[in-house]
């Protein structure tokens, strides 16, 4: 009795945790056997300055103080926040979430893209993934949506077998940049 109990309290706070991020996913689960999933952007591509052995641009090899340290510490561009979340069922839940644009500037092509992995790391198929296009977010100003989210029974045993760890990836890109947030919880 109690083991069915555990295992039932395991796939509540499974689809709990899902659920959180299924906002910025906007999509419910993946479907069995379907096709694999793109890899997601994790980085926006910039130049690399010129490090090469006896630049002098770089202060004769001295090391230059952290952003911290210059008292230039960067502000996330994007906030992520987790407003209500309600029981559709044992294994769904509706999510609503907010996005929020902190820069002094409007962000357009606004894409949110999360994965759900059972486990510690990114490695493997996700158990979850979902993209939610935002469009255009002016510069402090938010998307709030509601969405439903509904795991499989298999995705709850992935994610048990993995002693209740998930990795959540979120990736927020732009036309002019990309982050990526990286969460690990124990659901179990």
């Amino acid at each position: 009795m109690n083991e069915k109990l555990l295992a039932v309290s395991g796939v509540c706070a499974l689809v709990f945790a899902g659920g959180v991020l299924a906002f910025v996913a906007g999509v419910g689960p993946l479907p069995d056997g379907g096709d694999p999933v793109s890899p997601l952007p994790t980085e926006t591509p910039t130049a690399e300055p010129d490090t090469a052995a006896g630049d002098e641009r770089t202060g004769g090899g001295a090391q230059q103080p952290s952003a911290t340290e210059r008292g230039t510490e960067r502000v996330p561009p994007f906030v992520f926040a987790i407003d209500a979340i309600e029981s559709c069922g044992r294994t769904c839940r509706d999510v609503t979430s907010t996005l929020t644009n902190r820069q002094d500037r409007t962000a357009t092509n606004v894409t949110v893209s999360t994965r759900i992995y059972a486990g510690n790391d990114t490695g493997g198929e996700p158990v979850w993934s979902g993209t939610e296009p935002v469009g255009t977010l002016d510069g402090g100003d938010a998307y709030t949506a509601t969405r439903r989210v509904e795991l499989s029974y298999r995705d709850g045993f992935a994610i048990q077998r993995a002693g209740g760890w998930i990795t959540v990836q979120t990736t927020v890109t732009t036309a002019d940049r990309t982050v990526t947030l990286t969460d690990r919880r124990n659901v179990g």
